[in-house]
């Protein structure tokens, strides 16, 4: 273990005191006289799929009034693969209405995600989600985390064999210990149950473990941005197995050029059978091998990056105690979802719908949370949520079609918007995330109409380009791999990434550092009046830009940081 003789970083120390993810959790949800819980314990708490988040916009007002912060919780429910019943759709409806404030925000995880919920209640909200059959445990914290799989049913017949697989690890994955079960179910610890993780061991992973499944020829769950990825191949409509791809992750630190994102690498094939066992043991090679010395170098990227593939390949095939086979040849063309009806091989309906940055609330624009609601009620179909942050109903009988357009236009519920907001997304940021340094999800809507205008005056509006927005580096909304990427640097500033492929295989690199909206906009004029009049026969922007040197092609995310101080 390359740890053992290095000074434990401070949540290291957390978790191994913390009895299995117990800590002071109980006795901090019975002290109602604050609103928040133990510092020590919020770490422990993301374990349980929780967040303790403050509401930044009332912070001067409330300090200058001499009161506490204004805490409140995001509790993160798992659904893996995205998919979830109407029953369960909603539960997650009627708790955010009773406990959150009354919307629910879709991530770029297929997960579901309620905020402002109070800690007086927080235990009857998770217990009504594990009601419904979902649950909240590993959504967040120093594990596997909810496993993505490409949602849309009409890629291929084998789309059921390999949400099964997402399961299948999901349910593998899921960390063994008891706590969760005491301390939001009320369930007793019984003396003959003794806690114990094969898998994670005491300390579980040195940090959070992400592992995704796509489906070619569509990457629409950015499987290189991830830790673990499986691609499926598929031959006459049958899963025969999966080529792993490992060591990829977005996060990064301003200024710390030791901090970088990456690209996963393919390392070979598996079948399906065999698929668990291999993300069994990758697991356990980043719980053992992960630094737990140094948080901003704990991520599964920099266990790769450090130790190389072949060590890797050579690991892991030790502890199989076989070989992966060669990686099998796949293609991916887009990344993006498809919007509006389609029909799958067995004649039912999927309606593909956008949702503005995930947020499925009744506003001025429209009144989805209710229309999803009426769907619901229903009973028919599946919703299921995209990597993009949209929302599928899949499998509809066609006999329920006019019902749910006629729901949908009753409520103004729109299929699509352009091809640039149709491919945008953006993180949560502020008011509640504690790490935002900029605003995300509630100026990026205003941004793209100004960019949009941009597009316009130089006849380019037809054409799709993937803009991602984030308010910190640590990269939720996979901003390196768009190809034109916003990450906070602070109030009203950005730095600006150039250069990530349309299909999601290459990092974008720095363009300009820091700016605000006006230069952003001049930037991006000057550039698409070039595109407008030079771009090769349809070519994507991401290649585009590279190709004009406005930014260089990157091939390691220590590049990233690399800025282009003047267009060549």
């Amino acid at each position: 273990m390359s740890n053992n003789n290095k000074k434990l970083e401070g949540v290291e120390l957390i978790k191994n005191k913390s009895h299995f993810l117990r800590g002071t959790i109980t006795e901090g949800l019975q002290n109602q006289i604050s609103g928040s819980l133990a510092i020590d314990d919020t770490q422990l708490t993301k374990f349980h799929g929780i967040y303790q988040q403050e509401d930044r916009d009332s912070r001067v007002e409330r300090r200058k009034l001499k009161l506490d912060s204004l805490y409140s919780f995001m509790i993160r429910a798992r659904v893996a693969g995205g998919i979830c019943t109407p029953s369960q759709w909603l539960a997650m409806n009627e708790l955010a209405d009773i406990y959150g404030n009354k919307s629910i925000r879709l991530t770029t995880r297929q997960a579901f995600q309620l905020h402002g919920v109070l800690k007086k209640n927080l235990k009857e909200t998770i217990a009504k989600i594990n009601s419904s059959l979902l649950d909240t445990i590993a959504a967040c914290g120093d594990v596997n985390r909810n496993v993505m799989c490409t949602p849309n049913p009409d890629t291929s017949i084998a789309h059921q064999s390999v949400y099964d697989s997402a399961c299948q690890i999901s349910h593998h994955l899921t960390p063994n210990t008891t706590a969760y079960h005491e301390i939001w179910l009320d369930k007793k610890k019984t003396e003959s149950s003794v806690d114990h993780e094969p898998i994670y061991g005491k300390s579980y992973l040195p940090r959070k473990f992400k592992i995704v499944l796509a489906i070619p020829p569509s990457n629409d769950v950015d499987i290189f941005a991830h830790d673990l990825g499986f691609i499926a191949i598929i031959e006459n409509n049958r899963l025969i197995g999966f080529n792993v791809t490992v060591g990829g992750g977005m996060g990064c630190t301003h200024g710390d050029t030791e901090t970088f994102p990456q690209l996963a690498q393919v390392i070979g094939f598996c079948t399906a059978e065999q698929v668990c066992e291999v993300a069994e043991h990758v697991v356990k090679i980043q719980r053992d091998f992960g630094d737990r010395s140094n948080r901003k170098h704990a991520r599964f990227k920099y266990t790769i990056d450090d130790r190389g593939i072949p060590w890797f390949k050579s690991e892991l095939e030790q502890r199989l105690n076989w070989s992966l086979a060669a990686e099998k040849p796949y293609e991916f063309t887009s990344r993006g979802d498809q919007f509006g009806w389609s029909e799958n091989h067995d004649k039912s309906l999927n309606l593909t719908m956008f949702i503005e940055n995930g947020r499925i609330i009744n506003n001025n624009k429209s009144q989805l949370k209710t229309a999803f609601k009426e769907i619901a009620l229903l009973n028919i179909g599946e919703f299921r949520i995209t990597a993009n942050q949209n929302l599928i109903l899949a499998k509809i009988n066609k006999k329920d079609k006019e019902t749910v357009i006629t729901i949908l236009n009753k409520y103004e519920v729109v299929f699509k918007q352009s091809k640039l907001i149709d491919n945008a997304m953006a993180c949560v940021a502020l008011p509640t995330c504690s790490l935002a340094m900029a605003e995300a999800e509630r100026y990026l809507p205003n941004l793209l109409t100004q960019i949009e205008n941009l597009q316009i005056k130089h006849s380019i509006q037809n054409r799709p380009i993937v803009t991602r927005m984030t308010g910190c580096p640590n990269g939720c909304a996979r901003p390196f791999v768009a190809e034109i990427g916003f990450v906070g640097k602070g109030p009203g500033k950005y730095n600006l990434y150039l250069g990530g492929s349309f299909i999601g295989n290459r990092l974008n690199q720095l363009f300009r550092e820091n700016i605000d909206e006006s230069t952003i906009l001049e930037e991006l004029d000057t550039i698409f009046k070039d595109y407008s009049q030079n771009n090769l026969n349809n070519e994507y922007f991401g290649d585009f830009v590279i190709r004009k040197n406005y930014v260089q092609s990157v091939s390691h995310g220590s590049q990233v940081h690399s800025l282009t101080l003047e267009i060549k």
